[in-house]
């Protein structure tokens, strides 16, 4: 929890920097109204998560990494979205979700989207071998080059932050 003079100095960061970051997140993005909502996330998360900075330099540095990292952010749920929208878009009309249905499965794919890329990448692609292909332990450490027991410890991994999303989630719902 922020305090008050804590939101004074982000009220101060948000004057001094809104505008540039507003500008450069359109440049990157092309859409005026997704930039506005980005810019405003980016000084929410600063918010969430109190910072103190030396210089107005560091945190304009700050500011633009984060600016970076909500982007980056933006657009991998627009990749999941829009998978999401094509595996819809093959199904038969009777099988469309409701809204509510659908704005729940979309924050479900990403958060698993979110855990599976700050996995190690022979992690994920252990666990997605050995769920979305059904691969045993053998052909996963045959197929990335590395040992039953490095496949076994990989898949553990990937299984343990399974189950800290799951208890995110559960909690969310609280």
């Amino acid at each position: 929890m922020s305090t008050p003079s804590y939101q004074r100095q982000v009220q101060l960061y948000y004057l001094d920097n809104h505008g540039w970051i507003r500008a450069w997140l359109q440049r990157k993005l092309g859409n005026a109204q997704d930039a506005a909502d980005l810019a405003h996330d980016v000084f929410v998360r600063l918010l969430a998560k109190p910072r103190t900075f030396d210089s107005d330099s560091h945190a304009r540095a700050y500011l633009s990494g984060m600016s970076r990292n909500v982007c980056v952010d933006f657009w991998r749920r627009r990749q999941v979205e829009q998978a999401w929208l094509d595996v819809l878009a093959s199904r038969p009309e009777d099988f469309a979700p409701s809204e509510e249905h659908r704005a729940m499965v979309l924050e479900a794919l990403q958060q698993v989207h979110t855990m599976l890329c700050r996995l190690p990448e022979k992690v994920a692609e252990a666990f997605l071998l050995a769920q979305l292909h059904g691969l045993g332990n053998k052909a996963i450490a045959e197929r990335l080059g590395v040992s039953e027991r490095s496949v076994t410890r990989y898949l553990s991994d990937a299984m343990y932050q399974c189950l800290l999303l799951e208890a995110e989630l559960d909690e969310a719902l609280v």
